[in-house]
């Protein structure tokens, strides 16, 4: 038998219950994986909640980890027992062994440990669309990160840098404002004390920035919205606040003719050819010294409650792995 976090309704992070589970063997295409570190990341949130449904009941939660492959299923091909492989964009991660599509993998190199790329896959590959896809940024820009202390905002920001752009970080603290600032941001504006907008244009000679890269969602919609320059782009890639609606798109107009994306990275990586380029690309970033991935916290999978309720809280600083 199996331990993993399911959930059998939606709701808070009581909801999520350590069950024992079934795993089976593997059928065509899929293999048996034995987790070592497994990612936690706040669209586990949203499908706990239901903003993302998840389906039916009981579902087991979780979008990303690392491990060692136990099994083959028949049709597998470029994968073999023993491999350390890693995944984001799959559900079902919250367990200690599960059955995966193969195509969903990529190997880890040997430089790359499980819990760093448990940490960094989903983070990270998103990083490497939003800055190379969403909005491909080009040296000299100057861009805003809101969240910049976040999982994906310390990844982003350090990666930014290395294309040589200028990044200013919206954070909600001085210990975060510090955090951000150590991973490169040349400028921070505390959300909470200061208008962003107004700082944004002092910041940039009244310019404002190319692009905004927001995963806060409704509470910072205006704020990124006027933070842009004419014709800059707005990348609204999470609802950490709530999510935006009953948007007037024709704000888009009257500030600038500028655009918007919503992006998920599911598109990014839908197949072997863009999964294995996106997943190269971070590895080799990451391998180079540029990108450092920090795991600021690590909890036992069966802790995972306290880890959503922190997550929310914004008490979290960098990435989180839950320890199976």
């Amino acid at each position: 038998m199996n331990s993993a976090i399911r959930i059998h309704q939606y709701g808070g992070p009581e909801v999520l219950s350590l069950d024992s589970v079934s795993v089976g063997e593997p059928s065509e295409g899929q293999v048996r994986l034995r987790h070592s570190a497994i990612g936690l990341n706040f669209i586990d949130v949203y499908q706990r909640t239901g903003l993302y449904p998840v389906g039916s009941f009981p579902q087991t939660l979780g979008m990303e980890g690392a491990g060692v492959i136990e099994a083959l299923g028949p049709g597998v091909e470029g994968f073999r027992v023993g491999d350390r492989v890693g995944y984001a964009m799959a559900l079902g991660s919250y367990c200690h062994d599960r059955l995966i599509e193969a195509d969903k993998l990529v190997k880890l190199p040997d430089g790359i440990e499980d819990q760093t790329a448990a940490a960094m896959l989903l983070q990270g590959m998103t990083a490497r669309y939003l800055l190379k896809n969403s909005y491909p940024v080009q040296a000299g820009d100057t861009i805003l990160v809101m969240a910049a202390a976040g999982g994906v905002g310390t990844l982003l920001t350090q990666w930014a840098n290395h294309l040589g752009v200028t990044v200013i970080g919206c954070v909600g603290s001085p210990e975060k404002a510090r955090l951000a600032q150590e991973q490169g941001c040349h400028h921070t504006i505390l959300y909470t004390q200061e208008d962003v907008a107004t700082r944004v244009r002092d910041i940039t000679g009244g310019e404002g920035v190319a692009a905004v890269y927001d995963s806060v969602g409704q509470a910072t919609l205006h704020a990124s919205l006027d933070s842009l320059r004419p014709t800059g782009t707005l990348v609204s890639f999470g609802n950490a606040s709530g999510p935006i609606n009953d948007f007037n798109v024709g704000l888009l107009a009257q500030k600038g003719s500028l655009y918007l994306q919503r992006p998920t990275l599911a598109t990014y990586v839908r197949n072997r050819e863009l999964l294995d380029g996106c997943a190269n690309d971070l590895f080799q970033v990451v391998q180079s010294g540029a990108v450092k991935v920090k795991i600021g916290q690590a909890y036992p999978l069966a802790k995972v409650a306290q880890a959503h309720r922190e997550l929310e809280a914004r008490k979290t600083i960098g990435a989180t792995v839950l320890l199976p």
